[in-house]
């Protein structure tokens, strides 16, 4: 298990930038890969992004794809989400996850953060 702590929320308006970290806990963050998800008022968590344990690889939620990065730096045990050209509707609370895949799937992670919300206001 490794344990997770948000940062960087906020409000922001439309068109603008913030960028998300995650402080991961325990030594084995560079065995971990990571994602983000979020859940906006009354829907479902959704995925957002994710990135293997080396930033080799990552993927995209169609609705996020060219406007945010996901990134880490093992040597600081953090992963960063990058969310450029805000828009209204990517306002949510957003969660990173430690898991074993860049699957997208919330199954395939196990370890949780608590959450951070961004509100992009229009």
């Amino acid at each position: 298990q490794v344990q997770l702590v948000e940062s960087g929320g906020g409000l922001v308006q439309a068109g603008g930038s913030l960028r998300l970290s995650c402080a991961a806990s325990g030594r084995t963050f560079s065995t971990y890969a990571m994602g983000w998800f979020r859940q906006a008022p009354g829907k479902e968590r959704e995925f957002v992004a994710a990135i293997n344990w080396s930033g080799s690889s990552t993927r995209y939620a169609d609705s996020v794809k060219g406007r945010f990065t996901i990134s880490r730096d093992n040597a600081k045990n953090t992963v960063y989400l990058q969310m450029n050209s805000l828009k209204a509707e990517d306002t949510a609370v957003y969660s990173c996850a430690a898991g074993r895949g860049v699957s997208g799937r919330s199954t395939d992670f196990g370890s949780w953060g608590q959450g951070t919300q961004v509100t992009v206001s229009s």
